[in-house]
């Protein structure tokens, strides 16, 4: 796991040049704080801060094949990596190192972009040509590593984190408000989007090539939500699925370093844990957030579960006001809105992790995409079918969706009926599955001055995207989530972004191709959204604790608005004050200070889901205006000097006369 960065910049002097990469590495150092190294050539850079977990000893970057021609520098981990290099071997590739890298370079040699399909990993990674001059920009197939790119002064950056580019003369930020409409509205930025204007970041599954100052961005892998339905019984379908399972975790174990894991208490977390703890030849040592507040706390089901399968378990217990200290920080990692506060324990959690001396975890994300866990999937498949069922089938519907939520309860059920009725046609095409969630975001898009459409983006991003029209209405939920809310929130705001913030590194076996795949084929037959994750279930039966079996899906949450107004920490007054909100030129001031009028004087049970999401906007937004537009001191900004540089090579036919790293 790394952070990369670079830039084609034929206009920047090549004595600026090693200054310039140079403190674009120190802005992501928190990513790989065990060295960095940077290679030149004329009007280009690329570097790499290391996080080394495979091949500690010969594994650094940027690296280079033995005849020095393509240089790569890698983010990520290549799981499938002793395979390949075996297949590459027999071709007559050589080998200097047992690193991941080099098979990822050795690949790109033989195979050139079409080996991206063979990666099994979670990865993004620049590689030139230096021959041709050639650069290409790849990123894994569901997005679980970032990369942004950007052009500026007819060249372009690229980075991990997109505070790098702040380190390239001239560069500034802006924040974008079509690009904040649809952020608001759907809850985070779209696959290949950013809130900030001509900012992008590379979108799951593609690959970007650069010659001769021309772009050229492709999909080298579709997201597959469908499969040929399974055809054994319901009994080797949970066989087929455990399996598959214990090879992904299997695979994901392969490090230099321990390997520990996030146990939520939850079902997938709790077999992410099983398999690890017979995979593992050490003592698997597990992790967990507990709250203070106990609406939010399920310390209880995590102590059960590590008892159960013998793990050296620990945890960080987060107060309200620990997520009110933090949260600042944690925007600046996240770089983007955010609609609740769940992100800011995660970031406690990774540094408790780091302290505890642990580099890699793994974690239970993406299950609940792939083997429909989610409510939001008995929803839809509720809603397609509302005009054929009678109230009883409709009320017993109801009752199963979402029974950890108060307004879903008896008392409210009346009023569910009539949403329901009311969305149970689609409004806006594509995105039914999501169109009551979207009403909050609508909400939310109302503190913009600009009121263009919110929805306008990822409506035509499913117009256009190949095969979605052919999907069912489950499959296009599926779809949805995979590419908004688990690639731009789960996986990166409060996944990787979190774990990388303190140099740590998050795997998920459920989100192996292969276990998609067995998800998507087992889910068509013995799915009807009777009982949540029942094949899962069935195939873990007997090894996990019968309470986490039973448990029904309690999804992970946060203490939301009230930590801030509770607290009143010092830039809560970016909000607060009509001189700050004034500085917000992106934000209505009226609706903002009405919002922020009624959270602060209204009882915490009292304000809706909407009205909270739509204040972590606002609040979230305007720290990423003061600390990013505005360009405001970062406490954890400190000189180039603490990069432990190891690799420098200066392919430059004009060399700097004076300064620099050489």
């Amino acid at each position: 796991m790394c952070g990369i960065a670079g830039f084609l910049a034929p206009s920047l002097h090549p004595d600026a040049a090693p200054g310039v990469v140079t403190s674009m590495l120190s802005l992501i150092r928190h990513r790989g704080p065990d060295e960095a190294g940077y290679y030149l050539d004329d009007g280009f850079a690329m570097g790499t801060v290391r996080l080394a977990i495979v091949d500690l000893a010969s594994g650094s970057q940027p690296m280079s094949d033995p005849a020095e021609r393509y240089w790569i520098s890698f983010n990520g981990e290549l799981y499938n990596h002793l395979e390949l290099r075996e297949e590459l071997r027999a071709l007559g590739r050589p080998f200097r190192t047992t690193c991941d890298t080099e098979v990822v370079l050795q690949a790109w040699v033989q195979w050139g972009p079409e080996c991206l399909t063979r990666f099994n990993g979670a990865f993004a990674f620049a590689i030139r040509d230096a021959v041709t001059g050639d650069l290409f920009l790849a990123r894994d197939r569901y997005g679980k590593r970032p990369l942004f790119y950007t052009e500026h002064d007819s060249g372009l950056l690229f980075a991990s984190e997109m505070k790098a580019f702040r380190a390239f003369p001239g560069f500034r930020f802006t924040l974008d408000p079509r690009e904040l409409a649809s952020v608001f509205a759907v809850w985070t930025p779209l696959p290949d989007r950013t809130p900030f204007e001509g900012v992008r970041q590379l979108p799951m599954g593609g690959v970007l090539t650069v010659r001769d100052g021309r772009r050229t961005l492709r999909t080298y892998e579709e997201l597959a939500v469908s499969a040929p339905p399974f055809e054994g019984s319901e009994d080797d379908a949970a066989a087929f699925v455990r399996e598959t399972l214990r090879a992904s975790v299997e695979m994901r174990l392969r490090s230099d370093v321990e390997v520990g894991v996030y146990l939520s208490g939850g079902l997938d977390s709790s077999i992410v844990t099983k398999l690890a703890t017979d995979l593992s030849p050490s003592e698997v040592r597990t992790f967990s957030v507990e709250f203070e507040n106990a609406e939010f706390d399920e310390s209880a089901d995590q102590r059960v579960v590590a008892s159960h399968l013998g793990t050296r378990h620990s945890s960080v217990t987060v107060s309200g006001a620990d997520i009110a200290e933090h949260f600042p920080a944690a925007v600046r990692h996240a770089e983007v809105p955010t609609f609740r506060t769940a992100f800011v324990p995660m970031y406690l959690l990774s540094r408790h992790v780091r302290d505890a001396g642990v580099k890699t975890i793994l974690s239970g994300e993406g299950a609940d995409e792939a083997f429909l866990g989610y409510s939001l999937f008995r929803e839809t498949m509720l809603r397609a079918s509302w005009h054929e069922l009678s109230g009883e089938e409709r009320k017993a519907g109801l009752a199963r969706l979402h029974p950890e939520l108060a307004h879903f309860g008896p008392a409210h059920q009346k009023h569910m009926a009539g949403l329901f009725q009311q969305f149970s046609e689609e409004r806006l095409p594509g995105l039914f599955s999501h169109e009551l969630r979207y009403q909050n975001g609508r909400f939310a898009a109302r503190l913009l001055k600009d009121r263009t459409d919110p929805f306008a983006d990822a409506l035509e991003m499913v117009r256009t995207a190949p095969g979605y029209a052919d999907l069912s209405a489950v499959q296009k939920a599926q779809w949805l989530e995979y590419k908004t809310l688990l690639a731009g929130y789960l996986l990166s705001t409060q996944g990787e972004r979190m774990g990388l913030a303190h140099g740590v590194e998050n795997r998920c076996p459920f989100l192996d191709p292969a276990v998609v795949r067995a998800a998507a084929s087992v889910n068509l037959r013995f799915d009807d959204g009777s009982e949540e994750k029942a094949i899962l279930k069935k195939a873990f039966r007997g090894e996990l604790p019968a309470s986490s079996l039973a448990r029904r899906k309690q999804p992970y949450r946060a203490p939301g608005s009230a930590v801030f107004k509770d607290r009143r920490p010092d830039y809560l007054e970016l909000v607060l004050s009509d001189t700050e909100l004034g500085k917000l030129d992106w934000a209505d001031p009226v609706f903002a200070r009405k919002l922020v009028a009624k959270i602060m004087a209204t009882p915490a049970e009292e304000i809706s889901t909407k009205e909270d999401q739509a204040f972590v906007h606002l609040l979230s937004t305007a720290v990423l205006d003061q600390q990013f537009v505005r360009d405001t001191a970062w406490p954890d900004a400190s000189p180039e000097a603490d990069l432990k540089i190891r690799t420098v090579v200066d392919k430059r036919r004009v060399l700097p006369r004076a300064g620099g790293m050489r």
